[in-house]
C-alpha cells in the first residue's frame, strides 16, 4: 500500500490532497489526532454557541464564516444531529442550533462522536479497546505511556465546554448573522 511506502521512504506526512482512507492508512495510526471532520465539527458547534439562544443559523453561513466547505459540513451536521448535539427545522426558515445550553456540551464527547476514541493506540483505548497482538500489556511500556497521553487528552477535553471555546477569542471574531 502507499501508506508502508511513504514510511519505507522515512515520511512521516501525506501531501494535503492525500487522505488516509484513500491509500489505507491503519485506522489506529496517530498522523493526525484531530482529524478535519473534528476540526470543523468543532468550529460549527462554536459558531453556534455564539448565537443566542433560539436563534437558527443557515449551513451556508456557518460554513462561510469558518471556511468549511458546506457539503462536508452538510454530513458533519446530521452526525451531530444524530447524536443529539444540534437540532435542525427545514425550510425557509429552517437552519440549525445547539439542542442544549453550551455550558453543557464538553468538547470531547464532541470529538467522540466526529473521530472515534481518543487513545492513540486501541489498547489505550476505553471505548474502543483491542487487545494488541505482539506484546503483552501488562509490561508493555509503549501501551503505559499511550495510557498516559490517552488520559491527559481526555483531562483537557472532558472538562472543556462549548461555552469556555465560544469564550476564547470572541473579541476578534467578525459580527453573526442570524434569524428566528
Amino acid at each position: 500500500m502507499v501508506w508502508q511506502a511513504w514510511k519505507r521512504r522515512g515520511r512521516t506526512e501525506f501531501p494535503a490532497e492525500i487522505t488516509r482512507r484513500a491509500v489505507g492508512a491503519p485506522a489506529w495510526d496517530c498522523w493526525n489526532m484531530l482529524t478535519r471532520k473534528g476540526k470543523y465539527g468543532l468550529k460549527a458547534m462554536v459558531d453556534l454557541a455564539r448565537l443566542p439562544t433560539g436563534q437558527l443559523a443557515f449551513v451556508t453561513d456557518i460554513a462561510r464564516r469558518n471556511n468549511i466547505p458546506k457539503k462536508f459540513l452538510d454530513a458533519i451536521l446530521v452526525e451531530l444531529r444524530n447524536a443529539g448535539f444540534v437540532q435542525s427545522r427545514k425550510g425557509k426558515e429552517g437552519g440549525y442550533r445547539l439542542s442544549r445550553p453550551a455550558e453543557e456540551i464538553r468538547v470531547g464527547h464532541v470529538v467522540r462522536v466526529l473521530d472515534g476514541p481518543l487513545a492513540p493506540f486501541a489498547c489505550a483505548s476505553r471505548t474502543r479497546y483491542e487487545r494488541c497482538e505482539d506484546c503483552d500489556e501488562a509490561t508493555c511500556q509503549v501501551r503505559q505511556v499511550m495510557l498516559d497521553v490517552r488520559n491527559a487528552i481526555a483531562d483537557v477535553l472532558d472538562t472543556r465546554t462549548l461555552a469556555e471555546m465560544r469564550e476564547t477569542g470572541a473579541d476578534v471574531l467578525p459580527e453573526l448573522k442570524y434569524h428566528a
